[in-house]
Parts: structure tokens; sequence; C-alpha cells
């Protein structure tokens, strides 16, 4: 009898343990074992706020998705995807000609569209420039504020770094692609030069204006304001298309999440960013 039990007990451990082999930790049949997927993006800092909330939320309607997205500028973003570091770069600018020479596979998707508005610390007088006096300040020919009418006191320049879509809009759009002062103070994202105008009451530069609020003063530029509505009317020229690149036809797991930012969901995103929709 003692030896029947024994074997009884024995077939019921085999039992169990190819009942357990069978089966995944949430006790799904390996055969059916959910695919888990993984997405690289980099890119562009103004890019950012709308690729990690849209990450946020695409994970979690879709658990088998780790989504990483890191800023480092537009530059970073084309040549990480052009080189096969990303599954998504972001830019905030048009892809140059001769990044396209260097990856002729890139392709280009535009999931927003934005402004670069002036700014100027709240406290300063002006709130109002002509393009040629932003050239001049830019460029080192116009050094004290009460020059474009404000208080007796030294400019301070802000500028982005060469890596930075929003500078090559400001520098062409708004520069008229003229020189910029050696004396400008470089910072690296949007945020840097929004904190730093915002502590500088005779500083200057400039930011998307998904990034505008009270802390600093969008100024007027060529008499017209830096808004959604005068971006999207044309009246506000210095206006950009905010991209997403991949090298080739996105892979599927790409493309589901650029799906996502050109669907409805997504687009809403974007105007919650403070950006303007392309749909």
């Amino acid at each position: 009898m003692k030896k029947y039990i024994n074997v009884l007990i024995g077939a019921v451990l085999i039992s169990l343990i190819v009942g357990f082999s069978g089966c995944t930790e949430s006790g799904v049949n390996n055969s059916e074992e959910v695919q888990k997927f993984s997405l690289k993006i980099s890119g562009s800092t103004t890019v950012l706020p709308i690729a990690e909330e849209a990450a946020k939320q695409f994970m979690t309607e879709n658990k088998n998705y780790m989504i990483e997205v890191t800023g480092g500028g537009s530059g970073l973003g084309v040549k990480e995807a052009g080189e096969n570091l990303n599954d998504i770069g972001m830019a905030s600018r048009d892809v140059k000609s001769s990044e396209f020479e260097i990856y002729p596979s890139l392709q280009v998707f535009g999931i927003a569209k934005d402004g670069v508005a002036i700014i100027v610390q709240p406290e300063n007088p002006v709130s109002s420039l002509t393009q040629e006096q932003v050239i001049a300040i830019y460029s080192g020919e116009i050094t004290n504020w009460n020059e474009v009418g404000g208080n007796d006191a030294p400019i301070t320049v802000y500028n982005r770094d060469e890596e930075s879509g929003t500078r090559e809009v400001f520098f062409e759009k708004a520069l008229n692609k003229g020189n910029i002062t050696k004396k400008a103070v470089v910072v690296a994202s949007n945020g840097a030069m929004k904190s730093s105008v915002k502590a500088d009451v005779n500083g200057i530069g400039y930011l998307s204006i998904g990034y505008l609020d009270s802390s600093v003063t969008g100024c007027e530029y060529e008499g017209v304001l830096p808004t959604e509505a005068n971006v999207v009317s044309g009246t506000y020229t210095v206006s950009r298309t905010l991209n997403i690149i991949t090298n080739g036809e996105p892979s599927q797991e790409a493309k589901a999440f650029i799906d996502f930012l050109l669907s409805s969901e997504g687009q809403k995103i974007v105007v919650e960013e403070g950006y303007i929709p392309v749909n």
C-alpha cells in the first residue's frame, strides 16, 4: 500500500511539472506568449515632450512595448536615425540636403507645427522687435537695450548649440542667416533657454512657442505675436514642422507608434503640449 501511495504522489508531481513547463509566469502557454518590443527615440528637445507623453500613453495601451525617449538636439536625432542608433529620430527642422546625402534612406514624418518665439524677461519693457533689430542684436551691432526703446542696460544674447533645430529655424528665418556674436551665451535646450532668460532682465533668447508661459515674454516680431493662430495663418513667419525620422521604411513596431502620433489620440497630445496638429 505504501509503495502504491509513493507511485501515485510521483505521478502527480510529474503531472504538475509538465503542466507548469507549458506556461509562462502569467499562465499563458509559451506558444501564445506575447512578443515584447522596444523602441529608442532620440533628438529634438522641442519634439521631446510630445514623444514622452505619447510614449507614456502608448505603453499604457500596449503593455508589450518599452519605449525610451531622450533629447540631444535635432542634429543628433537625424544622425542616430541614419546610423541605426535609434529606431526613431526627432527633429524640429527639415532634414538638410547634406544629411540626405549621407543618409539617403531617411524617411520623414511631420507630426506637428510650431513657431519659434523671441523672448525677453517680463520686466524688460521691450516687447516688440523688427527683423532688422533682431539681426542687429544677434550680430552684436546693437548692444544696449536703449537702442531699441528699452532701458539703458547691456543686452545679454542667448543662443542654442549647433545641434539645435530651433537654432536652425531661427538662424534662417529670423536672422536671415546673418552673423551671430561670439559673445552669445550658448544653452542646451528650450528649457535651459527659458530658465536663462527668466533669470536675466537684460537677456534675449528664442524658443519653441510650446514652451512659452508667463515666466518669459514672447515678443512681437514684425508686429505679429508668436501665437498658434498666427503660425497657422502664416502671419507669424518664424515657424516650422516638427518631424520624426526613420532610416528607410519604419519597422512594424516603429510604424505602430508613428500611426499613434498621427491618430486623433496622438494629435490631442500635440495640442495639449502647446503645439499645432497636422491632422
